[in-house]
């Protein structure tokens, strides 16, 4: 269900959203100082007026930008609180997005050749390839919401790549396209045609992710006292066993349970668990 806020006069009658207005935290009748109550947010209903009419919102911020606000709220399941704020937030991304396709400068033509890659590029490949394998996962399982936070990071990702290749960044470009395009199929047609696009991207194969550049070089590994958590560690993978130890011994909550006790054991389970035991 989409719900709103319900709104109230000062003879208990209810008020459309198109009649109030807030100013300085309240909420008014709209041109005068009349204050509004305001209830609980509830399902959209005509009789309480609680309804926004979709067409209006359409015509200031386009059915892309309140087709992602509505996805990004909440999963399927859950009812979806609808905001002014929330669709605001939408269009600005929207138009992030926009932007970064449009102003991207030094692309190569598409189906340029990636090379191996190292620092920045291989950085921006590594983020690229994690965002469509993580992305192709929630979509597949439903979890829209998800999706839609794992495109954010990908655009925060390729904003802060610096200089890379001009075929990273195409690459990283095009798979953002892919990814919006089942939630926002206008402004990714769009974007697609701007990247230098003949077809539809709505005729293109979805994306796909190389395992070898979703892996990370480093895993979280719990680390345990006589079998009860104390704590995690970052580390390389594979790490060797003394410098899974030497990190786990400088944890504060391990050398709080140790208490100067020397351990009779350190069990360590590759790329998971170091136990100590006491």
């Amino acid at each position: 269900m989409v719900c709103h806020e319900t709104y109230k006069d000062s003879e208990g009658h209810w008020l459309a959203p198109d009649q109030v207005e807030k100013r300085g935290g309240e909420t008014f009748l709209k041109g005068s100082d009349e204050k509004v109550e305001v209830g609980p947010s509830e399902k959209m209903s005509k009789s309480k007026k609680n309804v926004v009419a979709p067409e209006p919102i359409i015509d200031v911020y386009g059915a892309d930008t309140i087709r992602w606000f509505m996805l990004s709220d909440t999963p399927p399941e859950r009812d979806i609180e609808w905001t002014a704020e929330g669709a605001e937030g939408s269009w600005r991304f929207v138009q992030r997005v926009w932007r970064m396709v449009n102003e991207a400068e030094g692309l190569p033509p598409p189906g340029a050749t990636l090379g191996d890659g190292k620092g920045a590029d291989l950085e921006l490949r590594r983020s690229t390839h994690r965002a469509i394998a993580a992305v192709t996962d929630d979509l597949t399982a439903l979890r829209f919401n998800r999706a839609v936070a794992q495109v954010y990071t990908f655009v925060n990702a390729i904003s802060a790549a610096g200089e890379v290749s001009g075929a990273v960044r195409r690459e990283a470009l095009e798979a953002l396209v892919k990814l919006i395009g089942p939630m926002m199929p206008h402004l990714a047609e769009s974007c697609w045609r701007a990247l230098g696009h003949e077809t539809f991207l709505a005729a293109t194969p979805w994306p796909a992710f190389d395992p070898k550049l979703t892996a990370f070089d480093t895993v979280t590994i719990a680390v345990q006292v006589n079998g009860k958590l104390r704590g995690t560690i970052e580390a390389a993978k594979d790490a060797v066993q003394a410098e899974l130890e030497e990190a786990a011994f400088a944890l504060d909550t391990v050398k709080r349970a140790l208490d100067g006790k020397s351990p009779r054991r350190v069990i360590v389970v590759p790329n998971r668990i170091v136990n100590v035991v006491l």
